[in-house]
């Protein structure tokens, strides 16, 4: 179904897989249009608890294929579209996936590459892992992925990468002192099966309170305190009365495991307390909702 990516299921767990290994996973013309197939195919699979993303090969994923697109205008000035209109859909951010989304950095990640670290909901990273930001080295601004991952870690460790460009890596290991990844994994060749054994882990809790969880912290990080904290209040008191609120403190009382409902929105569940989302806030997970963060220009990735 898939040309440029690996669509796959391991018990609970959707894995993503970037797969054009010989050009370091960079997106070209055909990655574009099969994202937002994959994502939207993980997201609505019931038997998907969490979604892993990585990258085949020695590279997580380096940006646009420049080489590629200069030699197909079409799928350029489609892409050019997409961004003034910020209608990108790359990440599962972008695509309104409701579902945990685990970026699991194997190697490079480079310039554009940095969307599915930012947009990720944990971001874990083999040893030999390396971010680095060419934006201005070609001399293209870094605007999205730098401004999303500033309200996530120090923004003065975002500002250095991006102004340092292609002359400085950032390590796994210093990422990790930095915040920027949870977690670092050696040797390098053990990070799928710990993506895996972490993502079983999210996996075992309730998917309607998951997603209502992401909805409240991403919210969290595009509005203003109070609006957040309006929101927050909303996504909670959303799960009174959800099938999984009773669930959970049953099973744990009996000693056994949980039997979660769907992961659907849990405002639908008939007798779940019905709470309405401040309009500054989007509640929804589809990608109109969505609309504050694209690339800022297209072709400006540098491999």
């Amino acid at each position: 179904m898939y040309s440029t990516l690996l669509v796959e299921r391991r018990g609970p767990v959707g894995w993503l897989i970037f797969d054009r290994p010989a050009a370091g996973n960079a997106m070209d013309a055909v990655m574009f249009t099969e994202l937002p197939r994959a994502w939207a195919e993980l997201d609505a699979d019931p038997a998907v608890g969490v979604i892993v993303n990585t990258g085949a090969g020695r590279r997580f994923q380096t940006g646009l294929d420049l080489a590629q697109l200069s030699r197909d205008p079409a799928a350029l000035r489609e892409q050019s579209r997409q961004t003034r209109r910020a209608q990108l859909r790359l990440t599962g951010w972008q695509n309104g996936v409701s579902k945990p989304v685990i970026a699991a950095v194997n190697g490079l990640c480079v310039g554009g590459g940095l969307h599915f670290v930012a947009d990720a909901d944990i971001v874990i990273a083999a040893s030999d892992a390396e971010f680095t930001d060419t934006h201005v080295s070609v001399g293209q601004a870094t605007a999205f992925e730098g401004i999303t991952l500033s309200r996530r870690i120090a923004a003065e460790t975002v500002m250095r990468m991006a102004l340092s460009g292609r002359h400085e890596r950032l390590g796994a290991a210093r990422a990790y002192q930095l915040g920027m990844i949870s977690e670092v994994v050696d040797p390098p060749s053990a990070l799928r099966d710990r993506a895996q054994e972490l993502a079983e882990t999210l996996a075992r809790n309730s998917p309607a309170a998951m997603a209502a969880t992401k909805r409240a912290l991403w919210g969290a990080l595009e509005a203003g305190l109070t609006d957040a904290c309006h929101a927050g209040a909303a996504e909670l008191v959303s799960m009174w009365g959800h099938p999984d609120q009773l669930e959970g403190p049953a099973a744990f009382a009996q000693r056994r495991e949980p039997r979660w409902g769907d992961s659907g929105d849990p405002r639908a569940v008939p007798g779940a307390v019905s709470a309405a989302v401040p309009a500054a806030v989007p509640a929804a997970s589809g990608a109109s909702a969505r609309p504050h963060r694209s690339d800022p220009s297209a072709g400006d990735e540098d491999r």
